[in-house]
């Protein structure tokens, strides 16, 4: 009965979707104010009868339903619960319904928290917004319904989840990673329906900004974090590997990075008006893509959980159709648009416009290296692989350049600067940038490394500039404190997120220089040196998980004779499915990472043992929060909140 109440709410979600993308709209174009009055109630009905649908899976899985296909398919009754509730979005059907869920959240926030918003721009967003929906819930009905029953007969216990997706990071993965994605379609709705309305002032940039912001925050965090369950579960002690599947979220997110800095700057110079509205239709198109990629079966990746050939086709025809569509409404009215004022060639407006084409080249490095291998295996001329040395030789020098831009547009004005200026600003961050990354390989390593001196120079560019950039605030004030408080989030958001480059940076740099492994079999009382550090194998136990048994090692680790820790890294053996999986066992720490994971074991009670010693691999994640929270600090400027006092012209109905 549970899941056919959640199959009938799904319905009901898509039959209010379907009026969301009709009425607000019609009432738009028709200046019929109660018919845009309508959008708002009916974003609240989508979203609660979505959220009843999703409610009745996680009830279906909780309770062990295994007559339900999907739960039969990825549930087991030996799962522990938290698992069982996070394999609702582990697999197509659930993932699918996790995503029109958190689309319908988002078209409620807008409707909930966009008073000051014109009604006609408000209902042409939500009208948008449906549409989009009305597309997700179709195909989610139509062929993919996670709600189809084992009748008459159904296993009495189910297939289980795959062992790799039994942790913590499924939970919080997914739904992080997703909220980015579908976060987008509010700049890409905002962007249309500035469009449709023929309103390409900056007030639109205004309004799609904190909105962009958040959305750009969670995908940064949901990438963090899928870097961060790639290194401790998969146990090779990688933190990224330039994976189709990492590519697929990475772009929407370079992207989008490029969007909320041109936003910035049509909001207050209104400049780049086309070129914004062009940035929002790539990364709503580039997040559709993604989760065609994911979803379609053409690609094979550890990530790629959920896959299905055949309805990967259903998700193409949306892509075509969302970017199709867009550009064309693009072609008709962008050429209207008109910039509001003008800069030189040395201004924030043009490095940060230079900025923008370097991300826009960054995201389309990743894509030729994604799509082109499926091109060749299309047309029939062999399977080839692009990997890391393609996307290191052309995205790292990219990114250098852009770091150095990013380090003179932090001190450059508004409209027009100085030559001079920008040499009084940055001549101490360029001498202390440049003596740091000299002096560092000399004093962390064992001499002069080249990777390690641009990376360290580059990083305390950004660090300095910001530094100084924040220091020229101070110089008229009268009083710190006060002006610290005048400042806006935004301000201190910017602030934080060119940080979080500058940490990251620094941490991707260390641990690709730095970091030192090795493989060695071990038998009882064997012990192997890394980074100075001594690894002593103790020997292994069985242990007993809730469905899975495991060989856990014990493995002591001492510096110059004082013991630091003693790690357990595990083989495991999954009952239902029974597949094996390595759980690393790690040290962190701050500058350093201490990482083993057990191999195969070996004759005479060996084992092979995997080593790493990781400097300072926590400042990529670090780095990449830092970020995160610096999109959310932005979104949550006091001027986002006042209310808007534009009038409207609109005709009562």
């Amino acid at each position: 009965m549970i899941p056919e109440l959640g199959e009938f709410a799904l319905i009901l979600a898509l039959g209010f979707s379907v009026i969301l993308a009709i009425v607000p709209l019609y009432g738009a174009a028709t200046l019929k104010t109660l018919w845009m009055e309508y959008a708002k109630p009916l974003a609240k009905a989508q979203f609660s009868f979505t959220l009843i649908s999703f409610i009745c899976l996680a009830y279906a899985f909780g309770q062990d339903d295994f007559s339900v296909q999907y739960v039969a398919n990825h549930s087991n009754s030996q799962l522990p619960i938290q698992f069982k509730l996070s394999a609702v979005w582990g697999g197509h059907e659930g993932s699918l319904l996790l995503w029109a869920l958190i689309l319908s959240g988002w078209t409620l926030a807008v409707s909930l928290f966009s008073r000051g918003l014109p009604l006609d721009m408000l209902a042409r967003v939500l009208g948008v917004m449906g549409i989009i929906a009305t597309g997700f819930t179709s195909f989610l009905l139509w062929t993919s319904s996670p709600f189809l029953r084992y009748l008459p007969r159904y296993p009495a216990d189910g297939a289980d989840l795959n062992p790799l997706l039994q942790d913590f990071g499924l939970i919080v993965h997914p739904p992080l990673l997703y909220m980015g994605y579908v976060g987008f379609s509010v700049a890409f709705s905002f962007a249309i329906a500035a469009l449709l309305s023929g309103r390409l002032d900056a007030a639109w940039a205004r309004w799609s900004r904190p909105w962009t912001n958040i959305a750009w925050a969670f995908l940064g965090a949901g990438i963090t974090l899928g870097s961060w369950w790639a290194y401790y579960e998969l146990g090779w002690g990688g933190w990224w590997f330039w994976d189709p599947v990492e590519n697929a979220s990475l772009m929407p997110w370079l992207v989008g990075t490029a969007l909320i800095h041109s936003l910035a700057v049509t909001e207050k110079r209104g400049v780049f008006k086309s070129w914004t509205l062009l940035l929002a239709i790539f990364a709503f198109s580039l997040s559709l893509l993604g989760t065609f990629l994911v979803r379609s079966g053409v690609l094979t990746s550890v990530h790629a959980f959920a896959t299905d050939p055949e309805r990967g086709f259903f998700i193409l025809i949306l892509l075509v159709l969302t970017i199709g569509g867009s550009l064309t409404l693009y072609a008709f009215k962008a050429p209207s648009v008109k910039s509001e004022s003008s800069f030189t060639w040395l201004s924030r407006e043009m490095l940060l416009l230079i900025n923008n084409v370097f991300l826009m080249v960054m995201a389309v490095t990743v894509l030729l290296g994604t799509l082109y291998p499926l091109l060749i295996d299309a047309l029939g001329q062999g399977k080839i692989s692009v990997g890391p040395p393609y996307f290191n030789a052309l995205f790292v020098p990219i990114m250098g350049l852009m770091v150095i831009c990013l380090g003179f547009s932090s001190v450059a004005r508004w409209r027009t600067t100085s030559v001079e200026a920008v040499k009084q600003q940055l001549m101490l961050p360029g001498i202390v940038s440049l003596a740091t990354g000299l002096i560092f390989p000399f004093v962390y390593g064992d001499g002069f490394n080249f990777r390690v001196f641009i990376g360290i120079s580059l990083s305390m560019w950004i660090i300095t500039a910001v530094a100084q950039e924040f220091k020229g605030k101070f110089r008229r004030a009268k009083s710190i404190p006060e002006k610290l408080k005048q400042l806006s989030p935004s301000y201190y958001g910017m602030m934080v997120a060119h940080v979080g480059v500058a940490v990251t940076a620094i941490g991707i740099t260390l641990v690709s220089v730095y970091s030192e492994e090795r493989d060695m079999r071990l038998a009882i009382g064997d012990s192997i040196e890394l980074a100075d550090y001594q690894f002593k194998f103790l020997g292994t136990k069985s242990v007993k998980g809730a469905n899975y048994t495991a060989d856990q090692a014990s493995i002591e680790i001492s510096l110059d004779g004082e013991p630091v820790v003693t790690l357990h890294p595990e083989k495991r053996r999954y009952n239902v499915k029974r597949s094996m999986m390595t759980e690393a066992s790690i040290d962190p720490g701050l500058f350093r990472d201490l990482y083993v994971a057990l191999g195969e074991p070996l004759a005479d009670g060996a084992w092979a043992v995997r080593v790493h010693y990781k400097p300072y691999v926590r400042w990529l994640w670090l780095g990449g929060l830092l970020m995160a929270l610096g999109g959310i600090l932005t979104a949550f400027d006091r001027r986002y909140r006042r209310n808007n006092k534009e009038k409207q012209g609109v005709a009562h109905a």
